[in-house]
C-alpha cells in the first residue's frame, strides 16, 4: 500500500508541475475538479467500508469458504461473476469490495470473476446503456462478453496455481 501511495503522489505531483507550466489557474482547476469527484463518490466508498467491515460478521466463515474460497472451483467463479454483475458502484467501489474478498479468504479466481463482471455487466447502468445505446447493442454487449467473467476467473485460477508450485 506504501508503495501504491507513494506511485500517485509522485504522478499527482509530476502532472500539478506540468499543468502550471501550461498555465498558472490549471493546478486549482484539477484540485477542484478532484474535490467535485472525490464529493462524489465519497459517500459510496463510506458504505463500501461499512459493507467491507460488517459482511464478513455476518455470513459464517465455513459457508464463505464453501462458496468462494480457492476451493470453491466452478461454484466460486460463479457466485463471483454474478455479485459482481449485481454489485453497485464503479470500479472505486467494487475494487474495494474486492478487498474485502481478498481479506475474506475468497479464491483468486472468484474476485477476478467478480472483479470482470462488475466491469464487463454492471447492471445498475443498463437502464443507461438501453436508453441511450438501444435495446439491440445492449442486448448483442451482454450476450458477447457473457462468459468472459468466469473464464477470466478460471484462467487466474490457473495462473495462480502455476505460480505457487
Amino acid at each position: 500500500m506504501f508503495w501504491s501511495t507513494l506511485t500517485m503522489g509522485v504522478l499527482a505531483g509530476i502532472l500539478v508541475v506540468l499543468a502550471a507550466r501550461r498555465g498558472a489557474d490549471l493546478p486549482l482547476q484539477g484540485a477542484r475538479h478532484g474535490l467535485l469527484s472525490l464529493l462524489q463518490v465519497a459517500p459510496m466508498l463510506v458504505f463500501g467500508f461499512v459493507i467491507m467491515g460488517t459482511l464478513p460478521l455476518l455470513i459464517p466463515r465455513e459457508l464463505f469458504l464453501e462458496w468462494a474460497g480457492g476451493r470453491a472451483g466452478w461454484r466460486g467463479l460463479l457466485v463471483g461473476t454474478v455479485a459482481g454483475g449485481l454489485f453497485p458502484g464503479g470500479p472505486v467501489i467494487q475494487a474495494t469490495f474486492g478487498a474485502v474478498l481478498v481479506k475474506s479468504g475468497a479464491g483468486i479466481g472468484t474476485i477476478v470473476a467478480f472483479l470482470t463482471a462488475g466491469l464487463l455487466w454492471h447492471v445498475s447502468l443498463l437502464p443507461v446503456e438501453i436508453g441511450l445505446l438501444g435495446w439491440r447493442i445492449t442486448v448483442v454487449r451482454l450476450v458477447s462478453s457473457f462468459f468472459f467473467p468466469p473464464l477470466a476467473g478460471l484462467i487466474a485460477q490457473g495462473l495462480a496455481a502455476l505460480t505457487t508450485k
